[in-house]
């Protein structure tokens, strides 16, 4: 991946901090630690962070509205981690913008896994404009995967997460064909095909962002099958 990554982990707990962060280090990665969202801010202002591990409870504002605030404003990518381990926490985390999830307690190891799979999955998403050429043009739309940026008809600038720009690369590589959740989950880095169900919110974000701009559902669910973006696409 080039150079040391900017890792920030947000968590309350210190010894938790501690413990991840040396292993983060002893791996070739710079580590920011921050109790809550206030800390979080301060490293943000002065760092250049590549990826946020986000703990889900904190004092102040929670981990899923700093989640959803910085989803919304193009923030880093983020691994949000939660005690809870209720699904409902993993729904919410993912559908508010996070790019994978983690229950606690995790495993240093399994962690670090997490953190290369999306920090790989955002570089392959800068790199695609070196490697298959121009932007895409579709349904009124215009998509750059270097600034994970999808433009609409009218102008308007809809940011996406890591997660999303490589699903809807993989989508304008492949339009009006059938792709089924394993070949989604490998575009959008997932580990295996356990992790179908965040395909499906990932591509629930999409979708949602996709018709808040246009005319047409364009994403198209094929029961059985998989997911099929039903439009013409061209280089532009």
């Amino acid at each position: 991946m080039g150079g040391a990554k900017q890792l920030l982990l947000v968590d309350d707990d210190p010894d938790l901090r501690e413990h991840i962060s040396a292993y983060l280090r002893a791996n070739g990665f710079e580590v920011h630690l921050a109790e809550h969202g206030r800390a979080m801010e301060t490293v943000l202002a002065r760092e250049h962070i590549d990826l946020i591990v986000l703990d889900l409870t904190m004092p102040g504002e929670s981990g899923l509205s700093i989640c959803r605030r910085l989803a919304d404003n193009g923030g880093p990518p983020i691994i949000m981690a939660s005690a809870a381990g209720e699904e409902i926490d993993r729904v919410l985390g993912l559908e508010l913008g996070a790019d994978d999830y983690l229950p606690k307690p995790f495993s240093p190891r399994e962690l670090l896994a997490r953190v290369r799979a999306v920090l790989r999955r955002q570089e392959e998403v800068k790199a695609a404009p070196a490697t298959r050429g121009k932007g895409y043009a579709f349904a009124g739309f215009h998509f750059d995967p270097s600034r994970h940026q999808l433009r609409a008809a009218s102008g308007t600038v809809v940011l996406l997460t890591a997660g999303e720009s490589a699903l809807l690369g993989a989508f304008l590589a492949n339009p009006q064909r059938i792709l089924s959740r394993d070949q989604l989950a490998e575009a959008s880095g997932a580990e295996s095909s356990d992790e179908s169900r965040a395909v499906d919110l990932h591509i629930s974000r999409l979708r949602r962002k996709l018709h808040g701009h246009g005319d047409t559902e364009l994403i198209r669910t094929q029961r059985g099958l998989g997911y099929m973006l039903d439009c013409k696409v061209s280089r532009a």
